[in-house]
């Protein structure tokens, strides 16, 4: 009997045991990802804690230039740093998702403006039928104003740091700032577009990159027909009207850019910001001194602190600039960039603080959410070694990669943008 008894509970602990391995191999492969996601969210908190990450003095032809990028090994998309581990021991890699809420904030404030055009065939009713479906959002606010300065945006807000957010932006700074902004110019791109229109049903853009690649191009007289002519940072356009144009409606920068692009292209005939009744100015936001030059140029008053302390922002803008002439990008809008249509693989590498969408992106993305049919020109395509990296280059200049872009990311968007017929993209071919 008793050995009846003991060879029963035998083969009870081998069935319990039996039991437990496969449960326990059933639970491997999620308890490797939640350690592999509790280990990236540590991560991304000590980062978040100490805001954005030291960078070197800026490169004199880029915007925030850091380390940069070396050849690409095998297996490691444009030479972006990533963690290389044994498959046995951590799970494979994968794309950026926006379950970290606290780094990528997938959740974004939705608005109510009615479209100011009924074109047949625009942006708008072309993407429910391209792949760019599921990342378009029709609502998303691509410009901030006065009625965005409250307290619970600001809490919201401030979880995201750089351009994404307003991490480091105290409130009764913004507010103030954003107090300025408080009229239907500071909150819609195309703001003058009923005294524009004439009898078009579409708004017409042309967004103008500094690509080299509009060396000799004679696009010139075609880009100034449009009805809106984007441009941004080191915009030169003396001398060069037959190739890029002559008129500038929107010009988009950040403070550090346009300081950057007034110390680097001296030389080559840069004088600052273009100036014409039509012209806009569309700040990105990348940090607090953004917010304090913003203020002084729309109360006509010096800026009060940072870099640019006591400096009077006339000298970028002209004495007779106005608050309705002053545009700033929403946070909201830069993230949704970042996370829907230039997801990176910088933003699974320890310089994932660093990264954003470039001016120039973030200005064609723009312009692609709202009007009604996009030129891009001078923007970079896959034979962009032929071309020097900038259209007012007296010698070439290779174009050259940074982590706080991915501007080979960048280039297959605007191929796939181009290829189902949301923009034209100039190729010279």
């Amino acid at each position: 009997m008793a050995t009846r008894r003991r060879v029963v509970l035998g083969g009870v602990t081998a069935v319990s045991l039996l039991c437990m391995y496969v449960l326990c191999g059933n639970l491997q492969t999620p308890l490797k990802h939640l350690g592999s996601w509790r280990s990236l969210s540590s991560q991304s908190q000590r980062l978040d804690q100490k805001g954005n990450m030291s960078s070197p003095a800026p490169s004199p032809t880029h915007e925030h230039a850091v380390t940069p990028r070396t050849p690409s090994p095998a297996g490691h998309q444009d030479g972006v740093e990533t963690t290389t581990t044994s498959t046995s021991a951590s799970p494979p890699r994968r794309e950026a998702t926006p379950t970290e809420d606290t780094f990528i904030g997938d959740a974004y404030m939705s608005v109510d403006v009615p479209p100011l055009t009924d074109c047949p065939g625009g942006i708008r009713s072309r993407v429910a039928k391209t792949e760019f479906a599921g990342r378009f959002l029709t609502n998303i606010p691509v410009l901030q104003w006065s009625e965005d300065a409250t307290r619970d945006q600001h809490r919201r807000l401030s979880r995201y740091t750089g351009a994404q957010g307003w991490a480091g932006i105290d409130f009764d700074a913004l507010a103030e700032t954003l107090a300025a902004l408080n009229s239907s110019a500071n909150r819609i791109m195309t703001d003058d577009w009923k005294w524009r229109r004439a009898a078009s049903r579409c708004i017409r853009c042309a967004v103008v990159g500094n690509g080299g690649i509009l060396k000799d191009s004679k696009k010139g007289p075609e880009i100034d027909q449009h009805h809106y002519v984007f441009r941004t940072n080191g915009a030169i356009t003396a001398g060069f009207e037959q190739d890029v144009g002559a008129r500038t409606t929107h010009y988009t920068f950040s403070t550090n850019t346009l300081v950057n692009s007034l110390r680097s292209y001296a030389a080559l005939g840069y004088r600052g910001p273009p100036r014409s009744q039509e012209t806009r100015y569309v700040f990105l936001p990348d940090h607090d001194r953004d917010y304090l030059l913003v203020k002084a140029a729309a109360t006509h008053g010096a800026v009060q602190r940072g870099p640019e302390r006591g400096q009077d922002p006339s000298r970028y803008f002209g004495e007779d600039v106005s608050a309705a002439k002053l545009k700033m990008y929403h946070p909201d809008f830069i993230r949704y960039l970042r996370n829907r249509f230039l997801p990176s693989d910088t933003l699974r590498s320890k310089y994932r603080n660093l990264y954003r969408p470039s001016t120039g992106a973030v200005m064609l993305l723009a312009a692609l959410h709202t009007c009604d049919q996009v030129s891009a020109y001078g923007f970079m395509t896959p034979d962009y070694s032929k071309y020097s990296d900038h259209y007012y280059d007296r010698h070439y200049h290779a174009v050259g990669f940074f982590l706080n872009h991915d501007l080979r990311l960048e280039m297959h968007l605007w191929q796939q943008l181009h290829a189902v017929g949301l923009i034209r993209l100039y190729t010279r071919s």
